[in-house]
């Protein structure tokens, strides 16, 4: 036990000592006057603009705000691709049907499609929930077709021969087989539903984190726009390792991610 503890420990000096070591040299460097305090406030003047948004409730209302848009969009996308996926890959003829017109689409830059989705829902919310969608739709779709398609054929032969039902095929060998690449679908989607909100409230939004970060450049409120970044930083990182985790429990038998 000591042992194990131990070496968390070491682990996690192992992580933050370089990002200590590197907001030290920022602080002495900035503070000396050696880089340019407008565009890179010294650690110190960030903290506290963050405390100040901490304190005065901004923070929390834009973090609730992009977490709301971003977990919608994630939600419906993912959804969707997730059925479609599955389907495209059990289903040889809707894969080649649809195939053709998911590989056109998905190279296109998702925010090259905002215009029309304004267009189509307006500036309101539904909008930013439609391109949140629609970035993590592809991901998912993809991910979960391969899933499907990486499967041995034995195991439908079989389940076939036994007299499954197509539910039956579904739940007991689509579902558990391509699991896998479903949590990875899971966490590429979720990614770009974060990397979309932000995007998206940077343009046309008036509250959430990326109009946060607008306004700070806006008003050269560097400190608050560097505040913002960084917690988007840590819900990025807190997102991903509890997606992990949920991978390491659902998935134990796989290899690469049991690791």
């Amino acid at each position: 036990m000591k042992r194990a503890q131990d070496s968390l420990v070491l682990n996690v000096l192992r992580y933050l000592f370089p990002l200590v070591l590197l907001l030290v040299i920022w602080q002495v460097f900035s503070s000396l006057g050696l880089v340019s305090k407008l565009f890179f406030p010294p650690p110190s003047r960030i903290g506290a603009a963050l405390l100040k948004t901490i304190a005065n409730g901004t923070l929390a209302s834009n973090v609730g705000i992009s977490m709301l848009r971003m977990i919608s969009g994630f939600l419906i996308g993912s959804a969707v691709g997730l059925l479609l996926g599955l389907s495209m890959g059990w289903l040889s003829w809707l894969r080649n049907l649809l195939d053709p017109i998911i590989a056109s689409i998905h190279p296109v830059p998702k925010m090259a499609l905002f215009p029309l989705v304004l267009i189509l829902f307006g500036l309101g919310e539904s909008s930013k929930i439609v391109m949140i969608s629609i970035a993590a739709f592809f991901p998912m779709l993809i991910n979960s077709m391969a899933g499907v398609r990486q499967i041995d054929p034995i195991f439908f032969d079989i389940a076939q021969n036994y007299g499954a039902s197509r539910g039956q095929i579904f739940r007991r060998v689509v579902l558990p087989g391509s699991l896998p690449f479903v949590l990875s679908g899971v966490r590429l989607a979720m990614n770009n539903a974060i990397l979309l909100t932000i995007v998206v409230e940077m343009i046309v939004g008036r509250t959430g984190l990326g109009s946060m970060i607008w306004l700070s450049w806006e008003t050269l409120k560097t400190d608050h726009l560097y505040a913002a970044l960084f917690t988007i930083s840590v819900l990025g990182l807190a997102i991903n390792r509890s997606l992990e985790r949920a991978t390491r429990v659902l998935v134990p038998w796989d290899r690469e991610n049991g690791r």
